[in-house]
């Protein structure tokens, strides 16, 4: 007799969902990693977003991949628990050697289970919104094939771009990609920031000064989605009453099925600092 199959979710800590969404779907988390100068912390789990800006103001951590073991041990017990299939959704891997590290643990387990290391193209809620409706498609009665093309269909129409108070985060953290940094600081032109097909950052437009800016990313999203129906989100990096402004203004203008409102993880924050604002969306069928 045949194993019936029991499929599991697995994504990173860079997905910016909410650990109520994490239990209410059975979604599993690795951390990626924030190493400063005297300790090294797993995201989210071992650091949280106050301790990470307060840290800021003192020193420059790094991010880095999730630990080896902790991907292996999370298969591990998933195998002990009877899951013949894992759909794992990673950042992109034009921005995180995450995708390719996972890749290479998940092929020591062929024959024993099957995943499948998927890239999504994105960060943020961009990949939370993805990873939601992989798993809710598993809740439907789905299969993981199916589950990844849902996924995948959310990436197709997403648009994900954010604003940051000042680029010198991105900068220093080596994450400016495509996006031109040195010429806006003096004229206070900012860029709006988006992540492409490549799962990389390039500049969409730029505003002058960061109201402009925030006024900028809503006449985009309309741009793009018009009267369509989407679902939305707002982040924030410690702007919760900024990204609460964004989220009425963009409601008032736009047809929206749901919204969320998160903070991006400490091991983003990283590369963005304070004041960081993002809007995601995509068109539902």
């Amino acid at each position: 007799m045949t194993q019936p199959m029991k499929t599991a979710i697995v994504t990173d800590s860079s997905c910016d969902l909410s650990d109520e969404q994490f239990r209410e779907h059975q979604i599993e988390m690795i951390s990626l990693r924030i190493v400063c100068q005297n300790a090294e912390y797993r995201d989210r789990t071992e650091l949280n977003q106050e301790q990470l800006y307060e840290m800021l103001k003192t020193e420059l951590p790094k991010t880095s991949l999730p630990l080896p073991e902790d991907v292996s041990n999370l298969y591990d017990r998933l195998l002990a628990d009877g899951v013949t299939d894992v759909v794992h959704l990673c950042i992109s891997a034009g921005l995180s050697g995450t995708y390719n590290m996972v890749r290479m643990i998940a092929a020591d387990y062929e024959g024993r289970m099957n995943i499948r290391v998927v890239d999504s193209g994105t960060l943020s809620i961009g990949l939370g919104m993805m990873v939601l409706a992989a798993a809710q498609a598993l809740e439907a009665g789905e299969d993981p094939d199916s589950a990844i093309q849902r996924a995948k269909s959310v990436r197709s129409t997403q648009l994900s771009m954010f604003i940051i108070r000042t680029l010198e985060f991105l900068r220093k953290g080596g994450r400016i990609g495509l996006v031109e940094g040195v010429v806006g600081s003096l004229l206070q032109i900012k860029p709006i920031i988006f992540v492409n097909n490549d799962g990389v950052y390039q500049t969409l437009s730029k505003a002058r000064g960061y109201k402009a800016a925030v006024d900028t990313m809503v006449q985009e999203t309309v741009a793009r989605f018009g009267q369509a129906k989407i679902n939305l989100a707002v982040v924030h990096g410690q702007a919760l009453e900024d990204a609460q402004a964004l989220m009425d203004k963009l409601k008032q203008v736009l047809n929206v099925a749901t919204t969320y409102i998160r903070p991006v993880s400490p091991v983003l924050a990283i590369h963005t600092g304070p004041g960081l604002l993002g809007v995601i969306a995509y068109k539902v069928d």
